[in-house]
């Protein structure tokens, strides 16, 4: 399997237009911007999903994500808002499988948004949301403080 683009930008082999960078994390421009200062956040470590990184490595990038954020908000690019969009698998709409973060200044008019599906006026039914999450606590890893 050839080298993932995000893994050969890691280690320097491929050119990017850094952010930030540290032993775990890297921050770059996108090379192709959704909006004036798009930002794109991965894991140092190859993973494809972010559910594959540890812990550490997950709270690394979300840590650096905030840093991001907040140059953003002090630079004179004048954004009034940013998205932070990590796509997890192929029908989350993920292209490259290898975790990572969108940063992504919004401006007023620029054109860019997220659709939410049409939602039914009604709310779900408390038992078909405890049923629910039931599924998916008997999942949950448990906290060692808890």
């Amino acid at each position: 399997m050839p080298e993932c683009i995000f893994c050969r930008i890691a280690r320097g082999a491929q050119a990017c237009t850094k952010v930030y960078e540290d032993d775990s994390v890297l921050a770059f421009m996108d090379f192709k911007p959704i909006t004036k200062g798009h930002i794109l956040i991965i894991s140092k470590k190859h993973a494809e999903l972010l559910t594959e990184l540890d812990d550490n490595q997950a709270a690394d990038m979300i840590v650096v994500a905030k840093k991001v954020g907040l140059a953003l908000k002090k630079s004179k690019l004048n954004c009034h808002a940013i998205n932070y969009i990590l796509s997890d698998g192929a029908e989350a709409g993920q292209n490259i499988f290898h975790a990572h973060m969108h940063v992504i200044p919004r401006y007023r008019g620029d054109g860019f948004g997220l659709r939410m599906p049409e939602r039914d006026e009604e709310e779900e039914d408390e038992k078909r949301l405890e049923r629910t999450a039931i599924k998916i606590r008997k999942f949950m890893e448990r906290r060692a403080d808890s």
